[in-house]
């Protein structure tokens, strides 16, 4: 027979207060980091760049697992020329989740404004074999036009 002594209900008690105080405590972090990325994203698309990436880096600060931040990310700090910190992040991404298309895809952008076209090819045919592997055949597509204007300019300048 269960005994209903005051010690169990204390740790039965201790036990659903601290669940709940977890769950408000995840549901207010997932809250911050949702309205931040939100407001990072109104500021991206008003071209707010410094703004977007405060909000950004905010949201990186609070969840360091968000691939998807660190992508907008690495597109802000494009667009405002920070070249080498925007392929270090796409580089970290692919570190962090070797199948993340889009993080070879925005890789091979930044190698094509060094140019440096060998190694964007690479990262442009990873991301064109992903895309396939996840059936997104449209930008698989999408990529192979853009190898193969790659691949005609480069046959223009051999050909100087």
């Amino acid at each position: 027979m269960l005994e209903n002594s005051p010690t169990s209900n204390i740790v039965a008690i201790s036990l659903v207060a601290i669940s709940i105080g977890l769950l408000i405590y995840f549901a207010w972090k997932t809250l911050i980091t949702s309205n931040l990325f939100q407001k990072g994203v109104n500021l991206f698309q008003a071209k707010d760049y410094e703004g977007a990436e405060a909000a950004f880096r905010k949201v990186i600060a609070i969840n360091s697992t968000n691939d998807v931040v660190r992508l907008l990310l690495g597109d802000i700090l494009n667009y405002q020329g920070k070249i080498e910190e925007a392929k270090e992040l796409f580089s970290a991404v692919i570190s962090r989740s070797p199948k993340n298309a889009d993080a070879y895809l925005r890789l091979a952008n930044i190698l094509l404004l060094q140019k440096n076209p060998e190694e964007a090819i690479k990262n442009l045919q990873t991301s064109k074999a992903l895309f396939q592997k996840q059936r997104q055949p449209q930008k698989a597509a999408t990529i192979d036009k853009i190898l193969k204007e790659i691949g005609n300019r480069e046959q223009g300048t051999g050909n100087r």
